[in-house]
Formats: structure tokens, C-alpha cells, sequence
């Protein structure tokens, strides 16, 4: 069964972020240049808030704000749900499902290690499935 660290194996690790002084426009800028629909609000190595493009269509936009005069941590999500590397594909759909968030940090003592999206795990349980199916198929045929 997979888990969270293999999904990082195959995705990277790379952590896009924003710290929680810089504007909303900086941070959909760099959503939008990085092909993301989230960021990380760090401050130094520790994880503060989370900011998405819902934070921003829901408490920007639609509060009448300006997005080049407003900072980060006027509508980051805190606190943030996180992962543990050693969670299963199964149990981290399940989190994301129940906490109704897309995107989650991986975390190991307290320090980010990577973050994956409702997509990565959709084909992280897709693969599993895949794989399963294979498995009984080739058990059943005798190959």
C-alpha cells in the first residue's frame, strides 16, 4: 500500500512558500508562475499558515479587499493540517476529505519535508488499485 513518502519519491519535494508579510498578489503571482494552487506562510524554517486560491477568492475578492495591499497572513489558514510520511494513500484521501482541504504539508518533527495535493493522492490510490488489479489478474490466469 502507498504511502505519503512515496508519493513524494515520485513528485519531489520541492515546498513553494511565502512569508507572512508579503502581499496576496505576490503569493497568486507565484501560484500562478509555479503552476500551484497553494503555498506555505513560513516564517524562517517554521510553518505558520497556509494560503490557497480559495483563501483568496473567499477573503480577498469577495471581501472587497485589495489583493496588492493586503498581506499574507490577513488570510492564510491556520492552524495547518499536516501529513506524516508514513500515512497511507487510503488515510491521507480520508484527512483531506474530513478537514475538506486540498493541499497538505508533510511534516517530520516539526519541519516540512514536501506537500501534495488531492491530485497526487487520487493517483497515488488509482496506482494502488492499478496494481491490485494486475496482481489478481496475473494470480488468477496462472502468469
Amino acid at each position: 500500500m502507498k504511502q505519503v513518502s512515496h508519493l513524494l519519491d515520485h513528485k519531489g519535494r520541492d515546498v513553494r512558500s511565502v512569508t507572512p508579510d508579503a502581499t496576496v498578489y505576490e503569493a497568486i503571482d507565484q501560484m500562478a508562475q509555479k503552476g500551484v494552487g497553494a503555498l506555505l506562510v513560513m516564517e524562517g524554517d517554521r510553518l505558520v499558515g497556509i494560503v490557497s486560491e480559495r483563501d483568496y477568492a473567499r477573503k480577498v475578492i469577495l471581501k472587497g479587499k485589495s489583493s496588492r495591499e493586503t498581506p499574507v497572513r490577513e488570510i492564510m489558514s491556520y492552524p495547518v493540517i499536516c501529513a506524516r510520511p508514513e500515512l497511507t494513500v487510503e488515510e491521507t484521501m480520508a484527512l483531506m476529505t474530513d478537514k475538506r482541504v486540498r493541499h497538505l504539508p508533510v511534516v517530520v518533527e516539526e519541519r516540512v519535508v514536501g506537500v501534495i495535493s488531492i491530485g497526487d493522492v487520487v493517483r497515488g490510490v488509482i496506482d494502488d488499485k492499478e496494481f491490485h488489479i494486475q496482481q489478481l489478474t496475473s494470480y488468477i490466469t496462472g502468469r
